[in-house]
This record gives C-alpha cells, sequence and structure tokens, in this order.
C-alpha cells in the first residue's frame, strides 16, 4: 500500500483550507454554491400593511456593486460564502460615519481572532484585527453551525477523516501517475552484486519510475524482476474516487450531478430548496442584524431577489403567467416586470366576460357585455347599487329603478287574488 495513504489510514492526515480545495469534488461543489449566492442581488424592503415594497438605498449599492473596498459585490459575497465553509465564518467590518454606512470591507477569517468572557449565560466578546479591537455589532458575521455565535464551524473541521481519505487518495494516484503507471516491484540476483553495481541499478530504476518514456533498464544475465501484486486499493481507485466524490458533495448539500454536468431539473430545484435558500437565508440575517438601524428593524428588512434563480425554461414560464393572469391573481403589467420589459401602464385584471374587469385602484368592476360599471365602494356601505352607462345615460339608473317598482307593485295585487 503506497505510504501516504498508509500514513492517511494509521495517523491521519492533517486537513487544511488548501488540501480541501485541491479535492475536485468538493471545491466544485462549494465553488458553485459561492458563485450562485454571490450572483444573487439583496434588495431592501419595507413593510406596508401587505405589501412589501422595494426601497432605493445606498446600502444595497454597497452589497451588491460598489462595497467601497477592493473588492466588488460579487466578490465580497462570494469571499464571505468560501469562508463560511471553508473557516470559521465570513466576517465583513462595517465602516460608519454617524449614522451612515461608508463601506464595507471583507477581513479574511484567518486574521480574526477574539477576547472573550468566560460567562456561559451572559456571553460577550470582543473582534481582534492585527491588534486592534473592534465591536462585534460593527461586523457582518456569517457563520456556520455556531454555537456560540461568535465562531462557526468549518467543513473541515466537522469532516476530517472523510477529507483526509480523499486527499490520501489523490496524493496515491499522483505517485501512480509520476511513475508512468510502472508496476511496483523487486530486483532478484544469482549473485551478489557490488555497491558500484547497485547504485547504477538505483539510478536506473529512478529514471524508468520518473515518467520519462525514453527509460529502459537492460538486466545483466543472473538478475530477474519480480512484480509485486496489486493491492485492493490500486485496484478499486476509480471506485474509490468516485464514491469520495459523491461524499464530498454531501457534506456540503450538492447533488453530484451538478457537478458533472449533468444535473436535471430534479437536482436544480433540491439544489435551490436545501442549499442555496439556507446559505442565503443566513445570509439575510447576519446583513439584517448588522446593517439595520434599531429604529429600521421590524419595518425594513434585506432579502435576496431569487426571481431569475426560480426562472424555469421560457415555456414553462409563459404559461404558468397566463394560469395566474387567466385566474386573475396576476396583472399583465407584473408579468411585464419580471420579464424586464417595459410597462403598459393597465391596471386592470383581466377576467371572463361573464365577470368583467376589476380595477382594484378604483375599486369598480366594468362589465363588458352591458357596458356598465359598478362601483364597489357604495356596495360595501350599504347603499343603492349604482351602475352608471358609460356613455353617460343617467336614465338607465331611474329606469331600472321604475321597472322594479312596477314589478313590484303588480305582484302585490295578484298575490290576494292567488289566496282567494
Amino acid at each position: 500500500m503506497n505510504e501516504a495513504l498508509l500514513r492517511a489510514f494509521i495517523y491521519g492526515v492533517e486537513m487544511d483550507r488548501e488540501k480541501a480545495m485541491n479535492i475536485p469534488s468538493l471545491a466544485g461543489a462549494i465553488l458553485k454554491i459561492a458563485d450562485t449566492v454571490a450572483a444573487i442581488p439583496i434588495k431592501l424592503y419595507k413593510r406596508n400593511g401587505d405589501k412589501n415594497e422595494v426601497v432605493e438605498d445606498e446600502r444595497t449599492v454597497l452589497l451588491n456593486e460598489d462595497t467601497g473596498d477592493t473588492l466588488d459585490g460579487y466578490q465580497f459575497k462570494h469571499a464571505l460564502i468560501m469562508d463560511y465553509f471553508l473557516g470559521k465564518g465570513g466576517y465583513a467590518y462595517i465602516n460608519k460615519n454617524g449614522r451612515k454606512i461608508e463601506s464595507l470591507h471583507y477581513v479574511k477569517e484567518s486574521n480574526i481572532s477574539f477576547q472573550e468572557n468566560t460567562d456561559v449565560i451572559f456571553k460577550d466578546y470582543q473582534i481582534m484585527v492585527q491588534g486592534n479591537t473592534y465591536d462585534p455589532e460593527d461586523w457582518i458575521r456569517l457563520l456556520r453551525n455556531t454555537e456560540d455565535g461568535i465562531r462557526g464551524k468549518s467543513i473541515i473541521e466537522e469532516n476530517k477523516e472523510l477529507l483526509s481519505v480523499a486527499w490520501a487518495a489523490l496524493r496515491f494516484e499522483r505517485n501512480l501517475t509520476s511513475k508512468g503507471g510502472n508496476k511496483k516491484g523487486f530486483l532478484k540476483s544469482d549473485r551478489r552484486l557490488k555497491k558500484e553495481q547497485i547504485n547504477y541499478l538505483k539510478e536506473a530504476w529512478r529514471e524508468l519510475y520518473s515518467n520519462n518514456g525514453e527509460s529502459v533498464v537492460i538486466l545483466n544475465d543472473g538478475m530477474d524482476f519480480k512484480e509485486a501484486s496489486n493491492t485492493s486499493v490500486e485496484m478499486q481507485l476509480n471506485e474509490n474516487k468516485k464514491t469520495n466524490g459523491i461524499e464530498a458533495c454531501k457534506i456540503v448539500g450538492t447533488p453530484p450531478a451538478m457537478i458533472e454536468g449533468k444535473a436535471t431539473e430534479r437536482d436544480e430545484k433540491i439544489f435551490i430548496k436545501y442549499e442555496i435558500n439556507n446559505v442565503l437565508k443566513a445570509l439575510e440575517t447576519a446583513i439584517n442584524r448588522a446593517m439595520l438601524l434599531e429604529s429600521e428593524k421590524g419595518q425594513y428588512y434585506f432579502e435576496a431577489d431569487t426571481d431569475d434563480l426560480n426562472r424555469s425554461d421560457i415555456e414553462k414560464r409563459y404559461a404558468a403567467y397566463g394560469t395566474g393572469i387567466e385566474k386573475g391573481f396576476l396583472q399583465v403589467d407584473e408579468v411585464r416586470k419580471k420579464e424586464k420589459m417595459p410597462q403598459l401602464g393597465v391596471e386592470f385584471i383581466k377576467l371572463g366576460l361573464n365577470d368583467g374587469l376589476l380595477d382594484p385602484v378604483a375599486n369598480k368592476v366594468y362589465v363588458l357585455n352591458t357596458n356598465k360599471t359598478i362601483d364597489l365602494n357604495k356596495l360595501r356601505k350599504g347603499e343603492e347599487v349604482g351602475e352608471l352607462n358609460l356613455e353617460n345615460n343617467p336614465s338607465s339608473l331611474t329606469d331600472t329603478s321604475m321597472q322594479s317598482g312596477e314589478t313590484a307593485g303588480q305582484s302585490g295585487t295578484e298575490e290576494p287574488e292567488k289566496n282567494l
């Protein structure tokens, strides 16, 4: 068995961030998550009754475009997510001028240390960077599986054994490749060799295993090469690689097909629902806690805009829009806005001819086949139903009332005759 792999099984490999990111499946899974999350814009919303309104704010520019630091918005979020998985957490300093946030500064988690108290209930701490002390409230703190709210746990810390074996298997494969795939074995001689002969054979054998195609070893009479048998690890190398890759993807919750480029629609939905949404929720919570004023909390909130992330193919998307418009819970302009098309200024909800058109702003219903408008406000107040002809014919309501009175009078005279 290869020495590196044997050492991994017996003593374990001291895993670190660099080694972990050399495992292809793990690196691909983490980068897939970081790339996806970093591309999603963060917006500021205001709660206004049943509606949530998008608010234009300079803080969203810092989060999505220009942080005021050397990193742009995409790189900023990407770096936070990488530290979230591979370190003790993602940390960013919030540079304030009074109550205004001037800039956001990502700090690599390896440069972060803590000065904390010993009280296990009323926990308190300070963040230390290059000998300077900062209050935690001045930081965005994106922590994974934290138990104290100070530092998180990396996937490396939680999965040392699996990652050590995967890393050792890569080293083992590299050693095989570096030897040109030549089999291990030993030389047997019928007679005792002199030191010069032994040194010559060692050098010739070293060149043979150096992956140099021109290297040739000629054995003199009386010498023989005995090939060592394959180990179980060598015979199952490809199978082990595949298994290790699947297990590495499981660590971060990414379907292996996403890394292999064979993802189905179901794989993508699982990836978004069970991994991306969870990471986004952690990021949103960290941003809301750090970047909202105390007076804003409860009324304002930052949230990721996942509309583009959840967009399906155009055929399914348009079919869903058609259903929404047909059932009356979507308006044409709402659909055009989602599709990034210019709005038409149409505020009507499309209904069937038997239902008419509802104007939610004016709270009126227009019936197409009768060419009339019903004011719903008057109905709610218990007033007489006002049907106004769109052609400004005021006699229509009077005629209707007179007809109703005549009908009532006739029924009143006819009823006693039936009783007789």
